[in-house]
Order: C-alpha cells, then structure tokens, then sequence
C-alpha cells in the first residue's frame, strides 16, 4: 500500500548567487566535482555460465611479517555493479550483534551462481562473527521480462539492514529487509530507472521471503536511493533525490523522497509511504550530491543529512562550496525539522577544520602572498557522506572536508590537503565541533575511467552501546598512482566529549589511522569497501565488518565479481591514545617498514607511517657506497603512504635504503634478485 504526503518548509535563500574568490592559487591545483551523470542501468535478460576466468582473486603472500587480518571468499555477483558508485548504496554489510549475525547483501550471478541474473538478489550470513559463511541465499528473483531484452524487475544497487526486537533470541522473529531500485523505465529516457523492490526474509527460514514493486507516478520520481536505516521497531526509512530523467537529463525537483516501509503485523509484510520533503539547493549544484538517514536507539530521534548548498550559511572568501544540511525528526519521522546548514570556515566556523586541516607551511604553498588567515580560507565537503547517531541522540557525519578550488563547488584534492572529518553536534544540533581523522592521498578513483567513478566511501560504523564511532573510507596511498583505483581500507574509533573534543584510537602507537589492509590481499586492491553501521563486541574487542570488491582500475567492471570479507578487524579501549586534544606519551619516531616485497625483480614497496607531519625522503646505495637512487617526497603530515621503487638501474644484488623523515633516518636492506 502506498499513501503520498506532502510536507513543505519555506526556505528562503538567492539562487546562483556568483563569487569570486579573495585569495589566489600559487599554482593551478587539482580538484574534483560532484559527478551529475545517470547510473548505469540497463543489462542483458538472463545468459549462461559466467566465465570463471572472470573473476578477480589474489593471493595473500605469506613471507610478509606483518599482523594480517584475515580475508575470505563470499558470494559472487554477474558483475562489479552491485556495490555502487559516487558514494551510494552503502547498506551493504548489516549485523545483529546479540544474534552474532553478519550479512552481506548483492545481486547474483557469477562463479557461484552459474546461469544466474544479475537482477536477481541474494545474501551471505554468518550467525558466528563472522568465521563461517553460507553463501548466495538467493531470495528475489526477477521475473517481469519487458520483451527480450531486460527485466522491468531486474535489482539494482541494493540496500538492506537487519532487525531483531529487543530481547529476542530466536531467529524466526528476526528479519532482513531490502529496498532496491529496478529498470521499469517509468523515471528514464531510456527504459531503465523509476522502479523499486521491497520486501523482507525471516531470518530463521531464509525461503520465507516477500517481494513488492513501486513505480513512479504522478510527482515522484523513483531513482537509486542511497540513504537507508532501520528504526529499533523494524520500520524502515530510505531517501531518495527526488529528480526527473524522463528527458534524458536531470531535473532535480526540489524535494527528497522519503520511502517508509511500514510494517503491517497480520500480513507479515511492509507497507510504502512515501512522503516529499521540501529541500530546496541552489540552482548552479543541479541537486544534492548525496543524502543519508540515521535514527537513534529510541526509534523518536532521527536525522537526514544532505550534502548540498542551500544559501542557509556564509560564503567565506568568495568560495561556493558544499557543506552538510540536516533535517530532524523527535517523533520517529512522522514530521522533520526546516533544513539547517552547518558552517565549515570563517569566523562562526569549526577550529577543527580552521585550525587542524593545513599547516601553515600547506597554506603558503597553497596560497600566493599575501596568504588568508586561516577563517579567511574557504572549506567545503567533498560529494558522499554517511550518518549515525550516538546513545546521547546527537548526529555524527563522516565526511571529507577540503578547500574550495579555483571552480565553485570544487574540491582541492592535492595530496593531503584534504582529509576525513566527523563532524558532530553535543546538543541536539545547536553547536557543531569537527575532529580531523586522517589525511587523504586521492579523491577518486575511475574503473576504468570515469564511466564508473568512486571517491573515498566514508562510512561511520558505532559500537553496539553507541559511546564509541568508527570512521571508514578508502585511499590509495602509493606515490605514483594518480587516481583512488588502488584503494587501502582505513579506519579510526573516537569517542566524543561534551566540550567538542574526541578520544581518538592510534595505529603502531602512532595518533594515525589504522591501515585496515595493509600487506594483506586486499592491499591496494579493496575497492568499493563497504563496513556495517554496527560493530560486534566480545572479549573486549570492537570488530568491524568489512567487506570489499576486489578490482583495480584496468579491471572492467562489467566482468564478474567474488566478494571478500575481512573477519578480524577491531580496535579495543587500549588502542585510544589521543585523550581529548592531549596525546597519551608515545613513540614518536616515525615507523619504516621492511620492503615487500623482499627480494623482488620489478618493483618493490616501503610503507611509512609519521605521528607527526615532516618532510620525507630516500636514497638507496649499493655494497659499494655507490648511491643509486633518490627521492624526495616533500612534506608528508602525520598518516601513512607507500613509496614505490623500481628496480631500474640495479642489478642484481644487495641494497640498502635509507628513509629520512624530519630529524629521524631508518636503514634498511633490500635485495634485488
């Protein structure tokens, strides 16, 4: 069933309002914008057996010494597109940690679906943590063909989430519930966007399932939403931009569509409400670039956040950028509050955005003379985002926050100039505090080229009490790559304070971020990462589920996929060394990494990990003192990178490598074989 409500706010603000910026660029510097393009949608009916050459495997290489997590197979897909792309479809890996529960939500087909539809859907489960799988539950199939081409059923980009009421202990009172887009052409040019899939499986009988199709219809306008959560009474809430492709191009309508799946008890099954909410942007944006929903423990207290420009905050220095709107609800999504902005820089701006993002030594080589001071500089959010709220009811944002380039709404993205961010409010959403989480090497990443653009994936994961949040995102951080095609998983706890201040975790000792996959399989290779919104808790021990894709940039990503899983990330109490803006005394001497691999014959990699930002560089001699290689990396603020070394010019042999960063060197031997 179907009921459309219409709720309007009056937001008054100047639309295409023109700028011009106070402070010029030294030099002209790389930057990113939102991606406007359609999905891709539309892909052939049912075929035979995929090829397994197709799919995409590494192996872990075992002389490495390192403390690896552990990354198995799941199930596999037709193709690369089920995980998303532009930051969307996140609500990919759930749990239900009283039940130890972890699912892993995809389209079917491939290696382990012989002669399967890519528009059909499944999931994996573990019901131990995580340890143990059972694979592709297939549980909805696509059935409506449209006259041989494709199905007007066939599921795209999927969410999902679990539910269990509270107490509960058997499976059969629990449930996985799932919204997808689906090709039914009635919101496209083209036979492809305007329809949704819906439904629920009882989690103790995985055939026990339901199926419902939407299309749109008078002004809604169905497309692939991105935001999606579950309410602690199993009702479900998922926004979409509401926006118009029936002409081939978009035209954003001025509201989100917010879709309510509401349970109906005697039919065991959900209800649609779908409801439009005004959210009116400035016009030179096109529309929101992404939209998340979170609500709290108690079901009342929800948010929606919008990255977006709605004229509600300062343009500082003639920079138009993006910057976070939120909605608020405190009766469970029955009414949601006017948009309100949050404002990044200037004078009313987060310090720790004015104050912790650059250096003054980034700023001068950034800027011409006479350089802004630090709330003269204008911010901005980089184009996805994700949302969670804490056990205080207060909303957290995990977002990528940068300067405005030389273009409005642009991003700077030169390399560690622009970092991941939570940004959270300790009051209900009347004062906003930001803590940086890490720098970041590359914004996006193209497979193969920006036909399939991806950018850092930020998700927030929080601990099953709520008290502690986990930050996610994806980053390549190998010197001479050019794009995030070759991403590492990285991810950092903190826990808020209530004078805007965070307890934050450290990696090695070191106040960084954890490299996630670091000298594992998934090094350089854990694409599209997805990371449920709750984490396990046991014996002390915070683990995340993590899943990942794996493909690099010269992969197509029409080609089929396996799904991995990381089984053994976590972080305990002792991993928090950062107490407030106090770091707890550590080693502060940067950490070098023995070569891998070692010997090699083509090309070899250090990674190093700084507590503190300091200028980085190497030289490489022979046996016979003979330098033979040299680089210098610049300045590199605190985090991790990897250097890439050819073995060019060196014969077999004996080396030895010395890294120098600030005031400390390491030396090290390589062998070249």
């Amino acid at each position: 069933m179907k009921r459309l409500l219409l709720l309007s706010f009056a937001v008054g603000f100047g639309l295409s309002v023109v700028a011009q910026q106070t402070h010029n660029f030294k030099t002209q510097v790389p930057q990113h914008k939102a991606v406007q393009k359609i999905m891709a949608g539309i892909e052939p009916i049912k075929s035979g057996v995929l090829p397994q050459g197709g799919i995409i495997e590494q192996s872990t290489n075992g002389e490495r010494d390192a403390n690896l997590v552990t990354i198995i197979n799941l199930g596999s897909s037709a193709n690369a597109y089920t995980y998303g792309y532009n930051g969307g479809q996140k609500s990919i890996v759930s749990a239900i940690p009283e039940l130890n529960m972890v699912t892993n939500f995809h389209r079917m087909g491939g290696v382990q679906d012989p002669g399967g539809y890519s528009g059909d859907l499944g999931f994996d489960v573990s019901v131990d943590g995580g340890l143990n799988w059972t694979n592709m539950n297939e549980m909805y199939i696509a059935t409506n063909n449209a006259g041989g081409t494709y199905y007007t059923d066939a599921g795209r980009y999927p969410n999902h989430g679990l539910w269990n009421p509270a107490g509960n202990t058997d499976l059969n009172n629990a449930r996985l519930v799932y919204f997808a887009p689906t090709l039914d052409g009635s919101n496209s040019s083209d036979n492809s966007w305007g329809g949704y899939a819906y439904g629920r499986v009882n989690l103790g009988d995985y055939t026990d399932t339901t199926k419902n199709l939407s299309t749109s219809h008078d002004d809604i306008y169905q497309y692939t939403p991105d935001a999606f959560d579950i309410k602690s009474d199993g009702n479900a809430f998922i926004v979409d931009i509401n926006q118009d492709w029936t002409s081939g191009t978009v035209a954003y309508m001025g509201n989100l569509l917010i879709n309510r799946l509401i349970w109906n008890e005697s039919d065991g099954d959900y209800e649609l409400e779908q409801v439009l909410l005004d959210a009116p942007v400035d016009e030179a944006t096109t529309r929101p670039s992404h939209t998340s929903v979170a609500f709290g423990a108690d079901g009342q207290t929800g948010y929606i956040a919008m990255i977006a420009d709605n004229g509600s905050t300062e343009v500082i220095g003639g920079g138009l950028g993006m910057y976070p709107v939120f909605f608020k609800t405190t009766d469970g999504g029955q009414s949601w509050s006017n948009p309100i902005g949050i404002q990044l820089a200037g004078p009313d701006g987060m310090s720790g955005i004015i104050n912790d993002l650059l250096t003054d030594e980034q700023i001068a080589q950034l800027y011409e003379a006479p350089v802004p001071a630090r709330d003269e500089i204008p911010y901005t959010t980089a184009f996805d985002c994700d949302i969670a709220v804490d056990a205080n009811g207060n909303l957290h944002i995990g977002v990528v926050i940068g300067v405005v380039g030389t273009d409005a709404y642009s991003i700077v993205t030169s390399p560690y100039m622009f970092a991941a961010y939570d940004i959270y409010t300790t009051d209900g959403g009347t004062n906003w505090y930001a803590v940086k989480l890490g720098y970041l090497n590359l914004l996006r990443g193209y497979y193969p080229d920006d036909a399939y653009p991806e950018d850092n994936r930020i998700q927030i994961t929080t601990s099953p009490d709520r008290e502690t949040i986990f930050v996610s995102w994806i980053d390549t951080d190998m010197e001479e790559v050019d794009n995030n095609s070759r991403p590492n998983i990285f991810s950092r706890g903190m826990r808020p304070n209530a004078w805007g201040t965070a307890d934050l975790t450290c990696s090695g000792g070191l106040p960084v971020a954890s490299n996630v996959t670091m000298l594992t399989e998934g090094m350089w290779n854990a694409s599209f990462a997805a990371v449920s919104n709750v984490s396990l808790y046991a014996d002390g021990k915070y683990t995340i589920p993590m899943t990942y894709l794996p493909m690099t940039g010269e992969i197509d990503p029409t080609l089929p996929v396996v799904f991995k899983y990381i089984t053994n990330f976590f972080f305990t109490d002792a991993d928090f060394c950062v107490v407030g803006t106090d770091e707890i005394a550590m080693e502060s001497q940067p950490q070098v990494s023995q070569n891998f691999p070692n010997p090699f014959s083509d090309e070899t990699n250090i990674n190093v990990t700084l507590g503190k930002g300091s200028n980085v560089s190497i030289e490489i001699y022979n046996l016979t003192g003979q330098k033979v290689y040299t680089n210098n990396y610049g300045y590199k603020p605190a985090g991790s990178f990897t250097m890439s070394i050819q073995s060019d010019n060196m014969p077999t042999g004996v080396y030895f490598y010395t890294v120098d960063a600030g005031a400390t060197k390491a030396t090290l031997k390589m062998i070249v074989k």
